[in-house]
C-alpha cells in the first residue's frame, strides 16, 4: 500500500489532519521497506547496536502506545515497555511482520482517532511517562511521534540498502 508523500502544499482541514497525514505516511512507509526485505533480514541485524527491522517495527507500535495512551490519555497500558527485553528492543519467535503490521496499524488508528478529536492544545495527563515533568499538549506529542519515524524510517533506509542494495529517498 504506497501512500503519496503528503506535500506541504496539498490542502487540509487543520493541522491535526497534517500530523494523521504525515505519522500515516511515514508508517505506511515503514511497513513496505519491512515487507520488501527478504525474509530472514527482518530477524538479523546488519548493524553493530544490533536491532532488527521486525524490532523496530514493534518499537514503533510501543512508541505511539507510550506517548499517547499512556501519556497523553494517562491510561494503565501494563507494560509500556513490552518492546523491550533485557535493556534492548525485543521480539518473540511467533511474532511475525503481519502480526506486528496489524497492531503497528491498529496503534496509527487509535492515534488518529485522538488527534483528530482533541484540541492540539489539550495537555496530557499527569503520570509516569512525564517522569515529573509538567505533561505534554497533544501537538507536541504528535510532533515528537513525527520525528521518531522519520528518524527510524531513515535508519530502515540504510538496512534496506545493506541487504538488498535499493536506495531509499
Amino acid at each position: 500500500m504506497t501512500i503519496e508523500f503528503p506535500a506541504p502544499t496539498g490542502p487540509a482541514a487543520d493541522r491535526a489532519e497534517v500530523f494523521v497525514r504525515y505519522l500515516e505516511y511515514f508508517r505506511e512507509t515503514l511497513l513496505e521497506k519491512a515487507a520488501a526485505l527478504p525474509p530472514a533480514e527482518l530477524r538479523s541485524s546488519r548493524l553493530p547496536s544490533g536491532w532488527t527491522p521486525l524490532e523496530l517495527v514493534k518499537h514503533l507500535r510501543h512508541v505511539e502506545r507510550r506517548w499517547i495512551e499512556w501519556g497523553f490519555q494517562g491510561r494503565d497500558v501494563g507494560d509500556p515497555w513490552a518492546d523491550r527485553r533485557d535493556d534492548r528492543w525485543y521480539v518473540g519467535e511467533s511474532e511475525t511482520l503481519a502480526g506486528l503490521a496489524a497492531e503497528l496499524r491498529a496503534q496509527g488508528a487509535h492515534t488518529a482517532a485522538v488527534a483528530t478529536g482533541t484540541d492540539l492544545a489539550a495537555v496530557g495527563e499527569p503520570g509516569e511517562r512525564w517522569e515529573g515533568a509538567d505533561p505534554a499538549t497533544l501537538e507536541r506529542v504528535l510532533f515528537h511521534l513525527l520525528q521518531e519515524y522519520a528518524r527510524h524510517v531513515g535508519h530502515l533506509d540504510i538496512v534496506t540498502e545493506l541487504a538488498t542494495g535499493r536506495q531509499g529517498e
